[in-house]
């Protein structure tokens, strides 16, 4: 018997990916070139879409040496210190930064500058990740980033802190924070912490722990890139051990499907449609139509 092959029907990009995506399409539909800040997606495959349809991804370093373009910033925001390069290059941002994001980076910004406390502002997040890189420069480079508790070795205990997380990052992990610094910190020293996790995010845990629970195989698609696709791929690999991280659908390999009535095809935020189909379609190949 063939198996039954279902797309999660939540997975896929979020609202800030969407938003990203669909300026920089108009855009190209009405010029046919634009530059983008980095990657627009942790997507390879969605990158090369519109790569083909005009969408040219630079770096700090090449923004640098542009004038007089257009720039689009895309969901994960960016410092201070690019628009202003931008300013003084003459180029136009077309800033699909996320609401949430720039939501955060207000807030951190307003800590830094107006706490009177002058808390050290911790950062629960990926060491490098562009929305974390937008999220320091709020602070002039001085804020802490904490991939884990071992990254709490930064911080002085004797003085007020403040914590903050990356929007991507799981309601378990920014808990496991929270602990670890009410453990450590002196007693009496103020310790501030702000949930600041995107909810749309983090509302899909639940909804693809139960999605992966309910296969017998779980192919979750992902850009390497990713960091939110590692997490969620993790949630549902917690529930079902036959989950497999895939990039797309050259990636999946027969002897996954084998014994398999039901198998789940799943992604993360920064996971297109129309990829999570294909793989749909090449795993009905495999099982023989």
């Amino acid at each position: 018997m063939k198996p039954v092959v279902e797309i999660d029907q939540d997975s896929g990009f979020c609202f800030g990916v969407v938003t990203a995506i669909r300026k920089a399409e108009e855009v190209l539909d009405r010029e046919g070139r634009l530059y983008c800040l980095g990657d627009i997606v942790h997507n390879s495959a969605e990158v090369e879409r519109l790569r083909r349809r005009g969408l040219v991804t630079i770096t700090h370093e090449d923004m640098a040496g542009l004038h007089g373009v257009k720039v689009l910033l895309r969901a994960h925001g960016e410092p201070p210190a690019t628009y202003e390069l931008a300013r003084r290059n003459d180029i136009e941002i077309v800033d699909a930064t996320c609401p949430v994001v720039l939501r955060l980076q207000s807030r951190v910004k307003q800590a830094y500058e107006t706490d009177a406390d002058r808390p050290q502002i911790v950062i629960y997040g990926k060491n490098g990740h562009a929305e974390v890189n937008g999220l320091v420069g709020q602070t002039r480079g001085e804020a802490i980033v904490a991939e884990d508790e071992s990254g709490l070795e930064a911080v002085d205990f004797s003085r007020p802190i403040a914590l903050y997380s990356q929007t991507t990052k799981s309601p378990e992990g920014l808990r496991h924070m929270v602990d670890e610094i009410s453990r450590r910190k002196d007693e009496g020293v103020s310790f501030r912490y702000f949930d600041t996790i995107c909810r749309q995010v983090a509302g899909r845990v639940e909804g693809l722990r139960r999605f992966a629970a309910a296969h017998d195989v779980v192919l979750f698609v992902s850009g390497v890139k990713s960091s939110n696709g590692r997490v969620l791929c993790g949630e549902c690999r917690e529930v079902n051990s036959r989950t497999y991280l895939i990039s797309g659908p050259d990636a999946v390999e027969a002897s996954w499907l084998q014994g398999a009535s039901s198998i789940g095809v799943c992604g993360a935020t920064s996971t297109p449609r129309w990829l999570m189909e294909q793989v749909r379609d090449r795993v009905q190949e495999l099982a023989g139509g």
